[in-house]
């Protein structure tokens, strides 16, 4: 068992309590964050003259072969060694000597798997980044696509205003707008290094965390020792976004699942994101889209746990906080997937242009129009929702919809209504005329494909 840390101890300690205890199984997965961190730590040693020039090259020579070899799978990391910064320094002794035991030097492995975990947290980040900025994309080029592709809106799933398949989604490209902004500030908070914490004390060496801090693109060192080894609020927080990220992504999944019923038939996914049944032939199933609303609960439960985990923990660090990287691990394989997997699945879907309208004009859509209608010709609105009332009533019983109606039998409910109610309740008119920002018009719609095209032009 190679530990860094057996001088304090007369025995072995028991393998069941080492397995408990071990992390190399999962902290694997940050490094090449040790390397990075390593070489970083070694470079500021030497410029403080801690090292000397001979001991700085030897050592990143040593780090740089390690990462060399474990990149060609010449070198497997295995459950010999407690964790990814016991593998690494051990090889690197074991490669060059005496020089690789100064590699430690004003570092604790308290500082240096926060500075880990921070590391990885950063990169991982910039990459579900990336992953929202291509959503993003997909949803804005739908929106300029289906800017005249009439569908019924709904409040409590029951079909309420008629708006357009633009203006649907760019509800969803304003909650991803949010999400990519949540990203941003955490990645501010974040980009803090706590490498020269120590083990919550600091170090009586003459560390230059400045440096340290710049040569690792952080914006400034952690400015006390006991957060800078405790802090896992930037986990938390980065937990917090993607379960909203998955919130979203299932709403959304929701949604495609409905559309892609035969009730509905809103869309067709294609082949490639769909799968069939091995017993109904005719099936053609939105796994991905429920995988995606099945996949939310892990999220949410990686941060319901580490949030569990803090709750009770002093200062400043504790094993406990080894609990924070499994599950930070699986969110993060998680949210990833399922933003690219979901990019895909709509991007290649086909949407029914005509059974989305079929679907508003069938569902009474229009009667706040006719409503409407009624008050522009001087009917008092709580009278106009009474007559519309009784219109819907009478097309429900005669099985049409209020565009079917004869001018005669419009005339039977109220007197008021004339030949231009077909023209004031038709789907291009409920919602071309509505042309407020954030409405579904085409004027309006125009106008916020403009200004998402700027946003989007901004993202770096």
């Amino acid at each position: 068992m190679a530990q860094l840390w057996g001088g304090r101890f007369t025995k072995e300690t028991d393998q069941l309590v080492y397995n408990f205890n071990a992390s190399i199984s999962f902290d694997q997965k940050f490094f090449a964050q040790d390397i990075r961190g390593s070489k970083a730590h070694v470079t500021m040693l030497n410029a403080t003259g801690i090292l000397t020039d001979e001991e700085k090259d030897v050592i990143i020579k040593g780090l740089d072969s390690i990462a060399e070899d474990v990149a060609n799978g010449s070198l497997a990391i295995t459950a010999e060694y407690e964790d990814i910064h016991s593998f690494v320094e051990a090889n690197l002794i074991d490669r060059i000597g005496e020089a690789g035991k100064k590699l430690h030097t004003g570092r604790s492995r308290n500082d240096q798997v926060a500075l880990d975990m921070r590391l990885y947290c950063r990169d991982e980040l910039v990459e579900t980044k990336e992953l929202l900025k291509q959503l993003l994309t997909t949803i804005h080029n739908l929106m300029k696509e289906h800017i005249h592709t009439f569908m019924p809106g709904f409040t409590h799933l029951q079909k309420a205003q008629p708006v357009t398949l633009a203006h649907h989604f760019g509800a969803y490209m304003e909650m991803f707008k949010r999400d990519y902004s949540r990203l941003t500030d955490i990645y501010k908070r974040m980009n803090v290094c706590p490498l020269g914490s120590g083990a919550l004390a600091g170090t009586t060496y003459p560390l230059d965390r400045n440096m340290t801090a710049q040569l690792m693109e952080f914006d400034a060192p952690s400015l006390n020792s006991m957060d800078g080894v405790s802090d896992r609020d930037y986990v938390l927080e980065m937990l917090s976004a993607f379960a909203t990220i998955m919130m979203h992504l299932s709403r959304f999944s929701e949604e495609i699942i409905i559309w892609n019923s035969n009730e509905y038939q809103f869309i067709e996914l294609d082949d490639a994101y769909s799968t069939g049944s091995s017993i109904m032939p005719q099936k053609k199933n939105p796994d991905i889209a429920e995988l995606v609303r099945g996949k939310t609960g892990r999220v949410y439960g990686a941060l319901t746990s580490l949030l569990t985990t803090m709750k009770g923990i002093p200062l400043a660090y504790n094993k406990d906080m080894q609990e924070d990287k499994e599950l930070t691990f699986d969110a993060i394989d998680t949210v990833k997937g399922c933003l690219a997997l979901f990019n895909g699945m709509i991007a290649t879907m086909t949407v029914n242009k005509d059974a989305m309208k079929a679907s508003a004009r069938n569902g009474f859509t229009n009667a706040t129009d006719a409503a409407d209608y009624l008050v522009n010709h001087g009917v008092a609105f709580r009278d106009a929702h009474g007559i519309v009332g009784q219109l819907v009533l009478y097309c429900i019983e005669k099985d049409i919809a209020l565009d079917d109606m004869t001018l005669e039998e419009y005339k039977a409910i109220s007197p008021v209504f004339e030949e231009d109610i077909y023209e004031a309740i038709s789907m291009e008119t409920c919602v071309n005329k509505r042309n407020t920002i954030g409405a579904p018009g085409p004027d309006a719609m125009e106008q916020v494909i403009a200004i998402n095209d700027d946003y989007l032009n901004s993202l770096q």
